[in-house]
């Protein structure tokens, strides 16, 4: 099968970054272009400056659906990611073009995904304690068992690979388990702490406010929109001083639209000790603290998912 425009295709490599346009790829994002993706590497590469070029939309984890709008005879592919809702840009889901080769059709025999990866990282191997073929892969990867587990260790269906590769059995959850707590999503937030600031990253590599919100409850089969704006008006508005853990905070500047996104920690004690995990642009990390006075001026509200 070939990727064809108006199909389905899903992502082969362990995490492909969506761009705004090939022309906006930078020599440093060379890493992040091929089959080989290492995103690792990429990150390591980017300086401050580098870390919130606006040229990096999203990111898509291997498996995740896309529909193809477009090839280019360049090698590039302009793709909708269906996972990631983002009504105000396309209704469909996140526009963005990708390396066509870190595509692979979507394979109709294969429509399950009872598994999802719960290790923050892991790798895929060619056999039970094997080499590693395909490393990188992150929390919240969602995968087709090809076989019932063996010897702790459990065999999947990987797209682009012929035959199944295994990870250890203990790295994997059931996808579906009913609606999540805010304690667990918040639980697997707080396993980034420390991680790198990327804007557009959805990794346990480099990710960005939204997209630490959008993983967490990723982990959990529940897919909320790529975007913080978009996020707010899919989630539940409370009173401040109702929130607790694992609730969200928003804001935004007067005359706005929301901007950035932190997951509320501690249950509220007073307006001045209110508590959040978040990826951090100005200090480029993700990192929890209590709202310093700029924050609390901006916070706009708390809702619930």
């Amino acid at each position: 099968m070939q990727l064809q425009p108006g199909r389905k295709a899903v992502v082969r490599v362990a995490v492909a970054t969506l761009w705004s346009s090939p022309e906006a790829v930078r020599p440093v994002d060379g890493p992040a272009l091929t089959t080989g993706v290492d995103i690792p590497t990429w990150v390591s590469g980017l300086d401050t400056d580098q870390q919130v070029g606006d040229c990096v939309l999203s990111q898509l984890l291997l498996g995740e659906r896309v529909l193809v709008d477009e090839l280019r005879p360049d090698g590039w592919a302009r793709v909708v990611a269906v996972e990631q809702p983002a009504a105000k840009l396309d209704p469909r889901g996140y526009p963005g073009w990708l390396p066509a080769d870190q595509l692979t059709p979507q394979d109709p025999t294969v429509s399950d995904d009872p598994l999802v990866v719960d290790a923050t990282v892991t790798g895929l191997r060619a056999a039970p304690a094997g080499p590693v073929v395909l490393p990188g892969i992150v929390v919240g990867t969602r995968l087709v068992p090809a076989g019932p587990a063996h010897d702790g260790w459990q065999q999947v269906h990987v797209p682009g690979q012929a035959t199944p590769l295994w990870l250890p059995d203990g790295h994997l959850a059931p996808a579906r388990t009913g609606p999540p707590s805010a304690a667990d999503a918040l639980a697997v937030a707080q396993r980034l702490l420390d991680v790198v600031y990327i804007w557009g990253g959805l990794s346990a590599y480099g990710i960005d406010c939204s997209g630490l919100v959008h993983l967490a409850w990723r982990r959990f089969g529940v897919l909320l929109p790529r975007d913080a704006d978009d996020q707010a008006g899919a989630t539940t508005p409370l009173t401040l001083g109702a929130e607790r853990p694992g609730d969200l905070y928003f804001f935004a500047r007067p005359g706005r639209k929301i901007h950035h996104i932190g997951i509320v920690t501690a249950v509220a004690d007073g307006s001045t000790n209110r508590r959040m995990l978040h990826a951090c642009y100005r200090r480029r990390r993700v990192l929890e603290e209590r709202l310093p006075a700029d924050r609390t001026a901006t916070l706009v509200g708390v809702h619930r998912v």
